[in-house]
């Protein structure tokens, strides 16, 4: 885990799938002068990391000793992404005494039914095609399997440098697949909430009557910009503004 920064505002940095910690490089520079950053690699996404992959109760325990850790006397703001985006949002759903506020990164509660209702049937096969091939390279032997992720991230255009890439990272899509998220709850969080995402993708992850609600709600505000997946890394000097000027309260 990586602490940087003061200020008297801790924000706690989930990633997801296929990145590492440095998805948050441009960001903490951003945003250290003022603030406490703490970001952290998800399990097993090191390739030197050989533990077991986690459960959906053990990621959440551990996002809750981490957050802990770094703020034990006062909540956290949760900066999310991609699969750092679902499992901060269940820390947060069972966890709200312990966020102050989120930001989050171009997925939202796609485990509502809402969100599913709002995809045509194209986005529903596309969706179920690139997450099962992830899931078949999760049991697939070591060599195959790693070779068939760093395929699939380049044609997702992930970010992440193709030797820090392999079929370990893949447990979420496992688990999700294999029923091991059937506990899973729909976001529910009453606080303030930024939300960014790119419009320039086959299909959006999250339900845009959702984000109108959201836009609507005190406080809250949601931005589109024109990038892919990755926002932070295909537009990082508006995305950083919009974050900092949300932050500052200026939305």
């Amino acid at each position: 885990m990586h602490l940087e920064g003061n200020g008297p505002d801790t924000l706690l940095m989930i990633h997801g799938w296929p990145d590492s910690l440095v998805l948050w490089d441009a960001l903490v520079a951003q945003l250290a002068p003022r603030r406490r950053c703490a970001r952290f690699t998800l399990p097993c996404y090191d390739p030197a990391d050989d533990r077991p992959a986690p459960s959906l109760a053990q990621m959440t325990a551990h996002i809750a000793a981490i957050a802990d850790a770094v703020s034990p006397d006062a909540p956290v703001t949760l900066v999310l992404h991609d699969w750092g985006a679902f499992y901060g949002y269940q820390y947060a759903t069972q966890h709200p005494h312990r966020v102050a506020r989120i930001v989050g990164v171009d997925i939202v509660d796609t485990v509502s039914g809402e969100y599913r209702r709002s995809l045509p049937m194209r986005a529903k096969a596309m969706i179920v095609g690139y997450q099962s091939v992830l899931a078949l390279a999760y049991r697939m032997p070591t060599s195959l399997g790693d070779a068939i992720t760093r395929r699939m991230a380049r044609w997702l255009r992930a970010p992440s440098a193709p030797d820090t890439i392999g079929a370990r990272m893949n447990y979420p899509y496992a688990a999700m697949l294999g029923g091991g998220f059937r506990g899973a709850r729909p976001l529910r969080f009453a606080g303030p909430m930024l939300f960014v995402y790119g419009t320039r993708k086959p299909f959006l992850f999250h339900a845009p009557a959702w984000a109108e609600r959201l836009a609507a709600a005190p406080g809250s505000v949601v931005h589109g910009l024109p990038t892919g997946h990755w926002v932070m890394t295909h537009r990082p000097e508006a995305f950083n503004r919009i974050v900092e000027d949300w932050l500052d309260g200026s939305g």
